[in-house]
């Protein structure tokens, strides 16, 4: 997402699939990596279009559509693995910023994996929403991991041992501990993670 914008620069392997993604001969343009990885930002940012466009976009993009009302069903079926289907079914057309918060994030995660993307990273996700919205966004993750590879970023140490199976902890850029989720909170094995978690540091 950086790699227009100068003076930007990158140190270190981010590996997928065993490849390096900043290697000189990877290919980020849409069908490639930017399809292998779909991105969930802070706060909701649906497209300033309607509910169907805003899911059906990627795949018109992508060519994933085809014909005879395939692109239909793509998004019907994104609707419903985000957990949104039944609530907007009637009213496909209105415009995605007439959703509530919680429903816009949901739509924001219906658009990225309409292309089936190996990765879903997530920032803060639930940042911007109510408890009852986190909720919803928590267990739709749980729904997900089944199929896609989700890579949550949270401050919420409540967030991490609820929804994710492996956690990683950071502290000021530095990658502290890496362990199963529940091994991690109840038995850390690095004074700073454990510190952090029982709030004597942080």
């Amino acid at each position: 997402m950086n790699d227009t914008i100068k003076g930007a620069r990158a140190e270190g392997d981010v590996l997928l699939d065993g490849k390096n993604i900043y290697d000189p001969d990877v290919d980020v343009v849409p069908g490639n990596l930017r399809q292998q990885v779909g991105m969930v930002f802070q706060r909701p940012n649906p497209f300033p279009q309607s509910i169907y466009n805003n899911v059906a976009y990627g795949p018109r993009v992508l060519g994933l559509a085809g014909r005879n009302g395939r692109l239909d069903e793509i998004v019907e079926q994104s609707l419903r693995d985000a957990a949104l289907w039944e609530d907007v079914k009637d009213r496909l057309e209105s415009p995605a910023q007439a959703l509530n918060p919680g429903q816009q994030q949901r739509l924001c995660i219906a658009r990225t994996i309409a292309v089936k993307p190996e990765v879903v990273l997530m920032d803060e996700p639930c940042s911007a929403l109510d408890p009852v919205a986190t909720l919803k966004i928590e267990e739709l993750m749980q729904q997900l991991a089944a199929d896609y590879t989700i890579v949550i970023v949270t401050h919420s140490m409540e967030q991490a041992a609820r929804a994710s199976h492996w956690t990683g902890f950071f502290w000021l850029g530095e990658l502290v501990e890496y362990g199963r989720t529940a091994d991690l909170f109840t038995n850390p094995e690095k004074e700073l993670t454990e510190a952090y978690i029982t709030g004597r540091q942080g």
